[in-house]
């Protein structure tokens, strides 16, 4: 078997962030990789986009990402960096309710690799609303957890022309509230979903990098490089009752990204057969 390489040990990794996002980042890499990390100073991550949305972000999450790492590295002259991009919306599958979906990515430049990893979670304070009495202003502040967790406070949900971002503190909060209600405008406000501002996002920040150190662990069986992980899925798994294929995942696909090679996983799930009630035969 050919040796394990040792890519990232005494090598130094930029954390490419503004928002703090290196307290729980750096501990875990440079206890696992053995590299020293550095966070980014004069690269404007808001640049690509902000939360509050005073900047819209052009791209989908994993080219915002990737641009991030890259500039972060051009604007600093390292080889290898890290960072995280999270979107905020509906659940795809869970209607109706809030989910924080979250990349983190590593590139090295100097071996070429790109490594993702994803958490999409159910666990997030996400919330806005328009709020026209300091009843419903304490509504709101207390059920998105202030103030452990920031809020934004705007005269308009749109075509905003004030906004106060992480405001942490109940006296502050009212005193915003009465400036915008007393300029004649209605007082929208929303969770601040910078990592800095919301311990639930960095929680989930430490669960999506977490993930990927294990697929750092993942090394690929014929070339030994690190991020062997899935890039595919197929589905067919056979109905327990009829034994026709079903929609349901039978396999996932490996690939290295150092050398190509590929490998299929039979019953990720930890299932041969699928329950007839998700058969397309047994349940039209």
């Amino acid at each position: 078997m050919k040796t394990k390489p040792n890519l990232f040990s005494g090598r130094r990794l930029l954390i490419v962030t503004k928002h703090q996002k290196e307290e729980v980042i750096a501990p875990l890499l440079e206890a696992v990789l053995g590299v020293t990390c550095f966070v980014v100073k004069d690269f404007d991550t808001d640049s690509l986009g902000t939360f509050s949305g005073e900047i819209a972000r052009k791209d989908n999450p994993l080219t915002t990402l990737r641009q991030k790492c890259w500039e972060g590295m051009q604007s600093e002259g390292f080889d290898l960096a890290v960072a995280t991009e999270g979107s905020f919306g509906n659940h795809p599958t869970v209607f109706f309710a809030p989910a924080n979906d979250e990349f983190i990515m590593l590139i090295d430049q100097k071996n070429k690799l790109e490594i993702v990893e994803r958490v999409l979670s159910l666990d997030t304070n996400f919330d806005c609303s328009e709020v026209s009495t300091k009843a419903e202003l304490k509504v709101f502040l207390d059920k998105v957890q202030f103030p452990s967790h920031g809020v934004i406070l705007k005269d308009a949900s749109e075509n905003w022309s004030k906004i106060y971002k992480g405001v942490s503190n109940y006296d502050l909060a009212e005193k915003i509230f009465d400036t915008i209600i007393a300029s004649g405008g209605g007082c929208y406000i929303e969770t601040d979903m910078r990592a800095m501002q919301n311990p639930t996002r960095m929680q989930i920040i430490k669960e999506v990098c977490l993930k990927l150190i294990n697929k750092l662990h993942s090394v690929c069986p014929e070339c030994n490089y690190p991020g062997f992980g899935v890039v595919g899925t197929e589905a067919g798994l056979l109905c327990s009752s009829c034994s026709m294929p079903t929609r349901s995942t039978s396999a996932h696909i490996y690939q290295c990204q150092h050398c190509n090679f590929e490998s299929k996983v039979l019953y990720p799930n930890g299932k041969k057969t699928e329950d007839p009630m998700y058969c397309d035969f047994c349940n039209p």
